[in-house]
């Protein structure tokens, strides 16, 4: 079975849990903590994919990091993928559920890579603008990212959609006709 299905079906199985407890906000609280932690973590990462760790090792150690600080399902889940072996499957289980919650809750996601960081009032404008627009949900969630070599301007990703007003977007446009017309070749020789 290829790893996106059984990531889906674990994150709708998790979903259909929390949904069912009416404890779905707060399990999806524990899964984006534990997405963050298996991100900032190659340490954590590695064990939870290391097929030498036993299973005994790893439950006590999941226990030992996880056990107080999540709900008692979010756990239960996480040693339920341990006993079965599939922890290795958690990051792509963690990013499914994600995706999930979001089209369950009609939340769509909206990344702004800026070359600085913007103001919260401006990314409040643009969150505005994308919820008024005609494609996507009503509720957008923002992700801001700075990337300096953007230089001026922005990009927002936006449903399946590329909105690229970047300097360096334009400069890579005008060199691209430069490089096609005849008298800057004429010039360069």
């Amino acid at each position: 079975m290829s790893v996106n299905r059984i990531a889906s079906r674990y994150a709708k199985s998790l979903i259909d849990l929390a949904v069912e407890q009416n404890n779905l906000e707060k399990i999806h609280g524990d899964v984006e903590h534990l997405r963050r932690m298996i991100r900032s973590s190659k340490d954590f990462n590695s064990f939870l994919r290391s097929p030498v760790i036993q299973y005994s090792r790893k439950k006590k150690a999941l226990e030992a990091l996880l056990k107080d600080r999540f709900e008692e399902l979010t756990f239960k889940f996480v040693d339920l993928l341990a006993s079965k072996k599939r922890e290795a499957y958690l990051p792509e289980i963690a990013e499914e559920f994600i995706i999930q919650y979001r089209t369950l809750n009609k939340i769509s996601q909206a990344t702004i890579i800026t070359a600085g960081e913007i103001t919260p009032e401006l990314e409040a404008q643009i969150k505005t603008k994308l919820q008024d627009a005609t494609i996507g949900y009503a509720n957008v969630e923002v992700v801001s990212k700075v990337d300096p070599s953007l230089i001026g301007g922005f990009i927002i990703e936006f449903e399946g959609h590329v909105y690229d007003v970047s300097v360096k977007y334009e400069l890579d446009q005008m060199r691209k006709q430069f490089k096609g017309n005849l008298f800057e070749s004429a010039i360069g020789r």
